[in-house]
């Protein structure tokens, strides 16, 4: 499967301002974003699922917490956390019981993420909703952020759905049907369409703040 790398990022949103003015006006206006990239495994799978709900600082804020109270953050040594640790760092009692799922059946083997690369995005993405807890915004981020798949678009992610707004200069914020509507044309470079809406999103919220 090709991985997203920094030059294929840049070369796919030039080729989609050729295509669509709004993107090209984006890129002039907020510059190219940087590429998002994790390290593949439990830890990154975790961090979507720190993610899910939440806006991009506060997940960073509980992940820091948690960096701190395990140390190296992985199946076993999180598994040693209690549940008053994992309260302490900021996890909901629904994401303790989601997050301890998962680092179980990685401990155990159970899951084994490494195989996920054979996978297409379909079938990557299949896999991984079959842990409880992991629905396909937790599968879509895991495959665009930690697999670099080139064509991944998280649609159910508020902060795409007020970019696009931004973007298209839309009077209201476009639902997750219409968000997959607006990024089709986009194919085969939807995963730097959706770097580029994160980026462009941070860019106006920042002009915004400076505003206020």
């Amino acid at each position: 499967m090709p991985r997203l790398t920094k030059k294929s990022l840049r070369d796919g949103l030039d080729e989609l301002a050729a295509r669509d003015v709004h993107v090209a006006g984006a890129l002039e206006e907020a510059g190219y974003p940087d590429l998002r990239r994790r390290p593949a495994g439990f830890r990154s799978l975790l961090r979507a699922i720190v993610g899910q709900q939440l806006s991009i600082a506060s997940a960073a804020a509980i992940w820091g917490r948690l960096e701190k109270a395990c140390g190296e953050v992985e199946a076993g040594t999180f598994l040693a956390l209690s549940d008053d640790d994992l309260r302490a760092v900021g996890f909901s009692r629904q994401k303790t019981g989601y997050a301890r799922s998962l680092a179980g059946m990685i401990d155990d083997g159970t899951v084994r993420l490494n195989r996920l690369s054979r996978l297409d995005d379909e079938a990557a993405i299949s896999e991984l909703v079959q842990i409880k807890g992991i629905g396909r915004w937790t599968a879509e981020v895991y495959l665009l952020s930690a697999l670099g798949r080139p064509d991944i678009f998280p649609a159910d992610d508020l902060a795409l759905m007020v970019g696009a707004q931004y973007l298209k200069n839309l009077r209201t914020r476009p639902d997750k049907k219409r968000l997959l509507k607006i990024s089709a044309p986009w194919r085969p470079h939807r995963t730097a369409a959706a770097h580029l809406l994160w980026h462009y999103y941070k860019h106006r919220r920042d002009i915004e703040a400076d505003v206020i």
